[in-house]
Formats: C-alpha cells, structure tokens, sequence
C-alpha cells in the first residue's frame, strides 16, 4: 500500500504529494471534489486544511478523504502520459 508522507499546498486544488517510494508529483482536486462531502473544499482556505491520516491518505476535517493507492496509481499514469 501507498503512503503519502509529506504534502504542500501549491495554489488552487492543487497539492504536491510525496509517497514513502519517493515519488512525489502535484495532484488538481479540481475534477474530484465539488459535490456531496467534497462540496466545502471548494473553498480554497478549507481545502488548504488536508492532512495526511493515520493511513497514509488525505483527509480533511469534514470527512472527505482520498485513498492514497488511488492517488499515486493516478499521479503516476499522468507523469507517464507527460513523458
């Protein structure tokens, strides 16, 4: 399993993420959060407020996470595609 272990807010609903492999890469929330219980991130300075959970995801005070497999298995295809 994927662990995220350090993050950084990098302007909108973007985050860099590093995993515990060493692979790191920016994520945008844009196309994931919006409705439901992601609807609040929407605001830029509740978004800022992710944290790493005891898992190794993200998660946000209202409950909204994100699985960090799914993170990284996304991030990793996206740098491929830039390649």
């Amino acid at each position: 399993m994927n662990k995220i272990v350090e993050i950084r807010y990098e302007g909108g609903y973007r985050l860099w993420l590093r995993f515990q492999d060493g692979f790191s890469a920016t994520f945008d929330f844009t196309t994931i959060i919006g409705k439901g219980v992601s609807a609040p991130l929407l605001d830029v300075e509740f978004f800022k407020q992710a944290r790493i959970d005891n898992g190794g995801g993200l998660e946000w005070p209202n409950g909204f996470d994100c699985c960090p497999n799914f993170l990284r298995d996304d991030m990793s295809r996206s740098v491929k595609a830039a390649s």
